[in-house]
């Protein structure tokens, strides 16, 4: 395969990374999902992470059949990766794109659950020693951290679950090779200081006598007062020197030349004749251990594999542990026919947020949880309208169940007591967009409609269609887009404040509706969040007009408000005051 034939790579990016890394290392580190290596090359990280997904994920991708969708998946991937525990585990987790097959997603569930029971197994010490020994890792970096990292976790005697393949390491071998990395990447160009106590003596010396060599005057005055005759003056540098740099006599006598013109040229070439030979047994030593090195590590080769799959594996299922536990996430039920169904769900990005959650039980399809709980189960429809007070959480439920089929899909546990979902083949997931006109409603025609009308299983989540066009064409189109779900067999739920002009749906729907409670004390508007089944939402205006007229200032600006108050009920609007002012 060439580089050009990998989603997103063009001429310009394939000759980039062929002239940084090579093509044949680039196409090793897309099939590796290595986000590093191709960063390192030139690429930003989001377009390397955009190529690895497609390489990855394939058609999988195409259920993101939305750019709000798209958001959603992107987000969600932020989100667990802020649990990762190294930075490759991070990278891993932001190119997890959704999987084509049910047997996939199982095996990907089965493998998050055996982490979050490895994980909570272990004792708060122990699992704190594992989140250091990872902080480390990333710290340092390169084949012998990984390699170190190994050793690090095997004597930490976590060796159940997801931990069992760092126990089945040989130690002696991977120490070895700590020992010969070590070596040969401390300095990065040769053999480092350290690894070996004959290199690191000769080195000591050819710097000793290099430095002499820079000021050869100052040797001669120190050796030449107590020499009077060549013989002397040959004798006593030579003990000056073997002294000054640790050399061994034998070693100097042999550098001092048999003879020299004058003194000062006596000295200068007795230097340079040691500093000569002295890189030469430099070079030949650190040759030696470096190749000696290098066959420890090609000996130990299949051992240092061993470790780099252990540690990358165990780093990428404790992060997904972590995620899951932070969050209390559950396993997903799936289905074959078309459900989309959660028990006492919570909206993800809320929760990560620190916001209070009010769970929520909602369902479309035939689908066999328990919602028992719920104030009035939700019926078998497939399609459901959803009305209901502003900022009574619509748009939020959307989002949450857009969170949980793409979870679910990718293989990976839910924020919900239960839930069951179907594959689908695309989520069509559109927020309501603040734009009014022509332009935007054609967009979003193009955006919604392709999608649900192609083979295969489509969810539809739109809030607010009416909010791009005039309220009567909207009641018109909204209705032709629950016709067309209803007649393609897909699933979905509309949120709408013109469930009134939709009528009469067609019998595979359902209006549902979430409603306003009153005011509290403070005035703020309460809302009941869960839907209830069968039940068109009312906004409920007379609370707001309540809070208006309570919190008015000036008479005038008040005067304003109580005609509204008249306008929508001044006995509704005076009662709800009198609840909020009773409560308090």
């Amino acid at each position: 395969m060439r580089l050009e034939d990998y989603w997103g790579i063009g001429p310009k990016t394939r000759d980039r990374l062929a002239e940084s890394i090579g093509e044949a290392a680039a196409i090793e580190a897309i099939e590796n999902g290595d986000v590093r290596t191709l960063t390192d090359a030139g690429l930003s990280g989001g377009r390397a992470t955009r190529i690895l997904r497609h390489a990855g994920g394939g058609a999988a991708l195409d259920v993101l059949a939305t750019r709000d969708g798209r958001n959603v998946y992107k987000e969600l991937l932020d989100t667990i990766s802020s649990y990762a525990v190294t930075d490759r585990a991070a990278d891993t987790i932001r190119i997890m794109t959704p999987l084509e097959s049910t047997a996939e997603i199982e095996e990907r569930l089965d493998t998050v659950f055996e982490a979050v029971e490895s994980w909570q197994s272990l004792p708060e010490h122990e699992r704190e020693a594992v989140i250091e020994v990872f902080d480390s890792y990333d710290e340092r970096g390169g084949r012998r951290a990984t390699v170190e990292t190994a050793l690090e976790l095997r004597a930490l005697g976590v060796e159940n679950g997801i931990f069992e393949p760092v126990a089945a390491l040989d130690t002696d071998t991977l120490e070895e090779a700590s020992r010969a990395l070590a070596g040969l990447e401390s300095n990065g160009t040769g053999v480092g200081e350290g690894a070996d106590d004959r290199l690191d003596d000769l080195r000591r010396q050819l710097g000793a006598v290099e430095d002499l060599a820079a000021t050869p005057d100052s040797v001669l005055e120190s050796v030449q007062s107590g020499a009077r005759e060549a013989a002397q003056l040959r004798e006593e540098l030579t003990r000056y020197l073997a002294g000054e740099t640790g050399l061994d006599l034998a070693r100097v006598r042999d550098a001092v030349p048999g003879e020299a013109t004058d003194a000062r040229g006596f000295v200068g070439e007795t230097l340079r004749a040691l500093a000569d030979e002295l890189r030469e047994a430099v070079d030949e030593r650190e040759q030696a251990v470096a190749a000696a090195f290098e066959e420890t590590l090609a000996e130990a080769d299949d051992g240092i594999e061993a470790a780099v799959s252990a540690v990358e594996d165990i780093a990428f299922a404790v992060s997904l542990a972590r995620f899951t536990v932070a969050f209390d996430l559950t396993r997903p039920a799936f289905a074959s026919d078309r459900v989309s169904a959660v028990v006492n769900a919570r909206n993800l990005f809320l929760d990560a947020a620190g916001e209070s959650v009010q769970p929520i039980t909602y369902a479309v399809g035939e689908h066999g949880l328990d919602v028992a709980a719920s104030r009035n189960p939700p019926t078998a429809h497939r399609v459901a309208v959803l009305t209901g007070a502003n900022s009574g959480g619509k748009t939020t439920l959307l989002e949450t169940l857009c969170q949980v089929q793409l979870l679910a899909q990718m293989g990976l546990p839910v924020p919900a007591d239960q839930a069951e979902v179907t594959l689908v083949e695309r989520i069509v997931f559109h927020r309501r967009h603040a734009s009014f006109n022509a332009g935007v409603l054609e967009s979003t025609l193009r955006s919604v409609v392709p999608p649900l009308t192609e083979s295969g299983r489509t969810l539809m989540l739109v809030d607010e269609f009416e909010a791009i066009t005039e309220p009567g064409s909207a009641a018109d189109l909204l209705h032709g887009l629950v016709r067309l779900t209803v007649d393609h067999d897909a699933m979905g739920v509309f949120v709408t404040h013109l469930a009134d002009d939709l009528e009469p749906l067609p019998n595979e729907a359902r209006t549902d509706g979430i409603f306003a409670e009153g005011l509290t004390p403070s005035l703020e508007l309460e809302v009941d969040y869960q839907p209830r089944f069968e039940s068109v939402g009312r906004s409920t205006p007379e609370f707001i007009v309540s809070r208006l007229v309570a919190n008015a200032g000036e008479p005038a600006e008040r005067a304003g408000y109580e005609t509204l108050a008249q306008a929508v009920g001044e006995q509704a609007v005076q009662r709800t005051l009198a609840d909020a002012r009773w409560t308090e």
